[in-house]
């Protein structure tokens, strides 16, 4: 490659990565706004998400040569030459099924532009070929997740871009570290890290403020900006933003997002197994948090595969049911549907009810009966289903209407995880346009050493501590942050950062919230199975309810299928707080 020397730097500085994307059709502006903003020595974008694993698939079900974020592609196509000026390097995911196909099409917009830029794309994720060999049955999707040493030895190499299928989350941002400081496999605090650094960015302005419980206390006069992170050679890193945006950084906003989307104290990747329980957080001035201690070890043998199927089509229906006798119209309702629809449909019926008691305004007057129906082919659950509902609009319960007329047949999609040995997955790096290929091996899972003990809660005593009690909402002492992994809820707890007596709340609040309590405050999860992991570093635990979502987000009938405010409904339960906390 020409356009960059393929050295490793050898400087003992940070290196400073920014994100300008946390999802799928997260704000399209972002790249030019990190570019323009602030100094970066690289630029990452997290575009993948097991739902748009899914999306993806049915895009290249209709054209082969899709499969990638289109967005991305138009986002390049405005700042590619901005990025090459300011020399900062570009990483992303956003390759997803078909990462070849979006280095090809970067290539093509370069050469358009008449710019040196050189494009390297990391593959091997892709396993759908080998589904059957490797047991996975028929799918729409497989890929594995790969780690970050493909993307590192495509900036040695020399790459301006760096664009990926499926790779953790948080390898975009380990990988230029890596290349950045030279980090071998074994440097397992240092990567431990620099993995902490990306889980704390990738999710772009869930780090600034966004989908934050304290968000009143955020500047909100301008958009959330998105975060950067300032990653060291011991692994340690700083959190913060362009000067100028909206939101902030805080304590709690990076607690919020280490919170996010994890399970237990060991938090798993390709290339380090993490101890999120062993890190500390420090403010060091407004919009800057440093993130320090964080150990790590081996990683493990097996990596995750995300598996994606179709299984069968769906449509879905809202009735609004008002004022008196709300139980009754949604028996009528639901015998009238049932009888009419055609036996191969399966119904799910949801009542909701948001009714209140001598309501002032119509909507508090009523409550929403929705109908998810579902079946092998797109027939039944098409115009048959709508028909049956609309049909009986005038021979129904008095009131009746729909918060929208009914679609057409949806393909309904499942998720489920499994698990290959590393070393079954190819993980390769290509350059654009010459082809040249550079295999990367898997990582050697043995580690000589222990892992890192974590903070143990400091033992709790019980209510008998305390004085007296009021009966209030959990969200006046405590955050939260909830989100899904696959059928999985998954609630973080804390106590705020600045809280006056924050030791004390953290002690009550571990003794709160056992698995039978998240039970009996979340009715939803009485049947479930619900794990509970302390981490006293982060001032509070995370709550994982396995099963909430079913079959997983594209599937999920629930109401909130991604579990995204789980966190907040867990907040607004009233339970017995120590009056000593309000002081």
């Amino acid at each position: 490659m020409t356009s960059q020397e393929a050295t490793v730097s050898d400087t003992t500085g940070p290196v400073r990565i920014g994100n300008c994307s946390g999802y799928y059709g997260d704000r399209l502006s972002a790249m030019r706004e990190m570019l323009e903003g602030g100094d970066l020595d690289y630029l990452t974008g997290d575009y993948l998400a097991e739902l748009t694993m899914l999306i993806l698939g049915r895009d290249q079900l209709k054209d082969p040569t899709l499969g990638y974020a289109k967005t991305f592609l138009r986002q390049a196509q405005d700042c590619l030459a901005l990025a090459k000026d300011k020399g900062v390097r570009i990483v992303t995911n956003a390759g997803g099924l078909n990462p070849a196909g979006l280095a090809e099409a970067l290539h093509r917009v370069a050469a358009e532009q008449g710019l040196d830029v050189a494009v390297a794309f990391v593959d091997g994720d892709d396993l759908r070929a080998r589904a059957d060999e490797l047991g996975f049955g028929g799918v729409l999707t497989a890929n594995a997740y790969l780690g970050a040493f493909g993307i590192a030895e495509a900036l040695r190499q020399g790459a301006d871009v760096v664009v990926t299928g499926r790779v953790t989350d948080a390898s975009v941002v380990l990988g230029p570290a890596i290349a950045h400081h030279g980090w071998g496999r074994d440097a397992f605090d240092e990567l431990a890290g620099a993995v902490v650094a990306g889980h704390v960015i990738e999710c772009g302005t869930q780090a600034t403020g966004g989908n934050f419980a304290g968000f009143e206390s955020l500047d909100l006069s301008a958009p959330l900006g998105f975060p950067w992170a300032e990653v060291a050679a011991d692994g340690s890193s700083v959190i913060g933003k362009h000067e100028g945006t909206g939101g902030a950084v805080t304590v709690d906003t990076v607690t919020a997002q280490l919170m996010y989307e994890i399970q237990g104290p060991e938090y798993l990747n390709p290339d380090v197994t993490v101890r999120l329980d062993t890190m500390t957080l420090t403010q060091q001035e407004p919009d800057r948090v440093l993130i320090s201690g964080v150990t790590g070890s081996a990683p493990p043998s097996t990596t995750k595969v995300c598996l994606n199927t179709l299984s069968g089509f769906r449509n879905t229906v809202e009735l609004v049911l008002t004022g008196l006798q709300i139980e009754q119209k949604a028996a009528w309702v639901r015998a009238q549907v049932e009888s009419a629809v055609d036996p191969a449909v399966t119904l799910e019926w949801h009542l909701d009810r948001t009714d209140v008691v001598d309501p002032p305004t119509q909507a508090q007057a009523s409550a929403i009966l929705r109908c998810d129906a579902r079946a092998a082919e797109a027939g039944p659950v098409g115009r048959p289903f709508s028909d049956a509902v609309i049909q009986v609009a005038l021979a129904s319960y008095p009131g009746f209407y729909v918060t929208r007329p009914p679609g057409g047949a949806s393909p309904v999609g499942v998720y489920r995880a499994a698990y290959v040995d590393q070393g079954e997955v190819p993980h390769r790096v290509r350059l654009v346009p010459d082809g040249t290929t550079t295999p990367i091996p898997p990582p050697d899972p043995r580690d000589e050493r222990s892992p890192a003990p974590g903070g143990d809660a400091e033992p709790v005593e019980g209510a008998a501590r305390f004085g007296s009690f009021a009966r209030r909402p959990l969200g006046e002492v405590a955050y939260a942050r909830s989100g899904d992994k696959g059928g999985d809820a998954n609630v973080g707890v804390w106590i705020p950062a600045d809280h006056p007596r924050r030791d004390l709340a953290v002690d009550w609040l571990l003794g709160l919230l056992d698995a039978e309590t998240v039970r009996a405050l979340l009715p939803e999860a009485a049947d479930l199975d619900v794990e509970i992991h302390p981490l006293p570093n982060l001032g509070g635990l995370n709550v994982v309810i396995h099963g909430l979502l079913g079959e997983g987000v594209a599937s999920s009938t629930r109401f909130d299928p991604q579990a995204k405010a789980v966190g907040e409904w867990l907040r607004s339960r009233h339970v017995d707080i120590p009056e000593e906390l309000f002081a």
